[in-house]
């Protein structure tokens, strides 16, 4: 019997299927994800027994919207508490009920399709300059997204296999030293408007995620507030072009590198071609984040994980070519894809110390401390070429 049959077979024997909306599915991933979603609590059962085999590896995915409006300290707790045991064990969440409009979300990847269309010549107007800043256009092959900090290997690497990708940049608007670079009104008609508002929502969600963040670590809800309130983040709008399958099959190619990120969280938002993977921390093996409908994908990065002393999780991930559509007897081709990554950082002039909740005598503090400004652009500036 095949697994989408199962998943049937499943449904029926728990007699959910007449649950479901009436249209048929094509893929084991839209059956899951519609299970996920009308069933987060009746189908899926505790994470840490979940991700400890790659057969039963899962992303638990959690209802926010139960965190955003709650009344009660006790349910915001219980959210608080799921977010936290999610990074704890796999270091990714998908968030349901995240409070963005899903047409905010077309919007955005709509200018973000038009920017990338542009002629070269004009995006590279804008290009992409110093890691201090970290803003602008990178394009294909700039970027070696990579676990290592040696700069020799990461040219190397970049050489032999670059991230086939292309991105744009965005920081806060407001910066004193460091300004965003726009392609001009006429080139990309609403596109600087568009991404400040989305950058704001971000924000704010960031917010709200910190402070369920906080409850779940034994701190005062309010606790990381004052550490992420200026806005360091970067919002990174990504476009992985149609390429040949062939030249993803170099020794270690991939359209994005296995990496971690470097701030607080990530806040990714998914089309529906996929490619996310997402590394077992048990098994050490990549499984499949398969986009669900209606989610944000949510992992912690290494000054989380710095603050929480390895509590919560900076989990690898990488981007792997999607299914290729064939166009010869020999050749096939990858499909567009886009994705839109918010990433989080607490203010540049933080310290990163581990948390009194996170340390004792049987767990001391295992990090230095570090300014985020020290720890990101340091990585950047090894990242890029």
């Amino acid at each position: 019997m095949s697994s989408l049959r199962r998943s049937y077979t499943l449904l029926r024997d728990l007699s959910l299927l007449r649950s479901l909306p009436r249209q048929r599915y094509s893929t084991l991933a839209e059956v899951l994800s519609l299970i996920y979603i009308t069933f987060p609590r009746k189908l899926i059962g505790p994470t840490a027994q979940d991700v400890r085999a790659d057969a039963t590896f899962r992303i638990p995915i959690i209802d926010f919207s139960a965190f955003r409006i709650a009344s009660a300290p006790s349910e915001k707790r219980r959210i608080a508490d799921d977010i936290v045991n999610g990074f704890k064990e796999v270091g990714f969440v998908y968030l349901s009920g995240h409070g963005i409009p899903q047409s905010v979300i077309d919007n955005v990847y709509n200018k973000s399709a038009s920017f990338f269309s542009l002629p070269q010549q004009i995006k590279d107007k804008v290009a992409w300059d110093d890691p201090r800043a970290n803003r602008g256009y990178v394009k294909v092959g700039r970027e070696r997204v990579t676990q290592s900090s040696d700069a020799a290997e990461i040219a190397t690497l970049r050489a032999k296999a670059p991230d086939t990708k292309e991105s744009m940049e965005i920081g806060r608007e407001w910066d004193p030293v460091w300004k965003n670079k726009w392609v001009r009104e006429a080139d990309s008609p609403g596109f600087k408007d568009t991404m400040l508002q989305f950058f704001q929502t971000c924000h704010e969600l960031h917010v709200a995620v910190m402070r369920s963040i906080a409850l779940g670590l034994d701190l005062q809800e309010s606790f990381f507030d004052r550490k992420v309130d200026q806005q360091c983040h970067n919002l990174r709008l990504l476009s992985y072009p149609s390429i040949r399958t062939k030249l993803l099959l170099k020794e270690g190619q991939a359209r994005a590198g296995a990496h971690s990120d470097y701030g607080t969280i990530t806040l990714l938002f998914q089309d529906s071609v996929g490619g996310l993977e997402v590394q077992n921390p048990y098994t050490q093996h990549f499984q499949p984040a398969h986009p669900v409908p209606g989610t944000i994908v949510v992992n912690a990065g290494d000054l989380l994980a710095r603050w929480s002393n390895d509590v919560l999780r900076s989990t690898l991930h990488r981007v792997v070519a999607p299914p290729a559509q064939k166009i010869s007897d020999t050749e096939c081709m990858t499909p567009v894809r886009q994705s839109i990554a918010f990433f989080c950082n607490p203010n540049f002039d933080a310290t990163i110390e581990s948390l009194p909740t996170c340390v004792g005598t049987a767990n001391p503090s295992k990090y230095k401390s570090v300014t985020t400004e020290e720890y990101i652009v340091g990585r950047l500036a090894a990242t890029y070429d």
